[in-house]
């Protein structure tokens, strides 16, 4: 089973670089989020408004497994420019 594990990065010169030591395998792939918008209050509020929604979603069981929907768009991704 895959585990997230969250870093800090900056950006130097075009690229990321971790502000920690991690003991990821040379080459290993991850994923980033950038975090950091420029959200009017309008776009705010609706997105805590689908945040909600989302944890009520969870709560009554109709949720998805990270990693299972991150194979799952990586697949359709993959079809879709091939």
């Amino acid at each position: 089973m895959k585990s997230m594990q969250a870093l800090k990065a900056h950006v130097k010169g075009g690229r990321l670089v971790l502000d920690e030591p991690t003991d990821l395998p040379e080459g290993a792939e991850v994923d980033v989020a950038v975090i950091g918008d420029d959200l009017s209050p309008e776009e705010r509020a609706e997105l805590h408004a689908s945040l909600d929604r989302a944890l009520d979603d969870s709560d009554a069981g109709r949720g998805v497994d990270a990693w299972e929907y991150l194979e799952q768009f990586r697949a359709r991704r993959e079809n879709h420019t091939a």
